[in-house]
């Protein structure tokens, strides 16, 4: 499944992502208590979730009302607040990463370091309930495993009042953080795009897209903004079957000849983590009959500047080549999680299931899994593989 954040018509804010999960069924009552318990680490807020029409659409409508807030903290002293709250490891990281989104943008616009900027700059109680709220129902609906595609986003136009005075639209602070995003102006002379919003949109897309690829339309939830316009001021979230048979990928290969065989372990850990579809190296011999290797990585396109980047900072090489735009041929895939009773403890384990025309051609388990499960029990890993399979 794909999913597609479409911010065209009216922009992004955090209350509005909250919304369109939750049309898409993500639980309210559940978001509402996890939201005002983060929250109230910061200042007590209410939440309530209302079904409303704008301009003939029907959304969901959630507000977060800030009732008291407390004094300024120091960056470093949120980041803690965060740390220690009661939530799963994946949402406090996520989330974690959407705040330091918001305070590098806030740093760079204010001329201050990351441990100078203060959580009124990085946002009010009210935003913490909508990133946690944003990122809880992400991980609820098992976004997680599926590919997010976001589409422009509106920005709106004019002034708007802050604490630091009078600022244009977009505010510095989103022109910062939504650096390589397609943004465009207007259709209104109004803020339509918040720093919380353009944050979480930023961490949760795979890739960020001109338009909406070949789909077939699944499921439309639609979150409604606050004010009130001439045209319906919503956010749509799209779930998609399989795009299509065929997906778009770079190809980026460079030699080595330098590296220690732990310097390429640790090479395909970081590539990973940057965001690599897969790494391989292959040995070759090169000029003046040296051994090396070639280093081969697939990489989405909205991923390939980062990968890059981090090439020529862990081998030092002076030159990468790229093809771009290559096409590979993909089954389609799902994902299936399992219980087994192994060694008188239960564990769950994810199958990647994959189909050409309907029917079914393989079916693994995922290794990180295996290796849990192996470790807890002190089984082999091609043991622990035979029980489940």
């Amino acid at each position: 499944m794909t999913i597609i954040i479409d911010p065209q018509a009216s922009g992004i804010a955090g209350n509005m992502l909250i919304g369109a999960f939750v049309d898409l069924g993500a639980d309210a009552d559940e978001l509402k208590e996890v939201m005002e318990k983060s929250a109230s680490e910061f200042g007590k807020v209410e939440v309530t979730f209302t079904n409303v029409t704008k301009h003939g659409i029907a959304s969901t409508f959630c507000h977060v009302e800030m009732l008291e807030h407390e004094h300024s903290i120091e960056y470093k002293d949120f980041i803690s607040k965060i740390e220690a709250l009661d939530l799963d490891e994946k949402v406090i990281n996520t989330s974690i990463r959407i705040f330091k989104r918001i305070a590098e943008a806030e740093s760079k616009v204010h001329g201050k370091s990351l441990d100078d900027v203060h959580f009124h700059e990085v946002g009010a109680s009210d935003a913490v309930a909508d990133v946690i709220g944003s990122v809880y129902a992400y991980y609820s609906l098992g976004y997680d495993s599926h590919e997010i595609i976001g589409l422009p986003i509106a920005v709106g136009g004019g002034r708007i009042e802050t604490a630091h005075g009078t600022i244009p639209v977009p505010a510095p602070a989103v022109v910062e953080i939504l650096k390589d995003a397609n943004m465009v102006g207007g259709p209104v002379d109004s803020e339509l795009a918040t720093p919380t919003g353009c944050a979480i949109y930023m961490e949760l897309c795979d890739e960020i897209n001109g338009f909406i690829p070949q789909i077939k339309s699944k499921n439309v939830g639609y979150g409604a903004g606050r004010k009130d316009f001439d045209h319906p001021n919503i956010l749509r979230i799209i779930e998609s079957n399989d795009i299509s048979e065929k997906d778009s990928i770079d190809v980026i290969e460079t030699n080595l000849d330098h590296l220690t065989g732990e310097e390429i372990g640790y090479l395909f850990d970081v590539l990973l983590e940057a965001g690599a579809s897969d790494v391989s190296i292959t040995p070759i011999i090169m000029k003046k009959n040296r051994q090396g290797s070639l280093l081969k990585v697939i990489s989405q396109k909205g991923k390939r500047d980062d990968i890059i980047n981090c090439i020529f900072k862990e081998t030092g090489s002076l030159g990468i080549r790229i093809a771009p735009n290559m096409h590979r041929g993909i089954a389609k895939r799902e994902f299936e999680t399992k219980t087994f009773n192994i060694e008188g403890k239960d564990y769950e384990v994810t199958f990647k299931i994959g189909y050409v025309n309907g029917e079914v051609i393989s079916k693994r388990p995922e290794y990180e899994d295996l290796k849990k499960i192996a470790r807890d029990t002190g089984l082999a890993l091609r043991k622990v593989r035979e029980l489940v399979e």
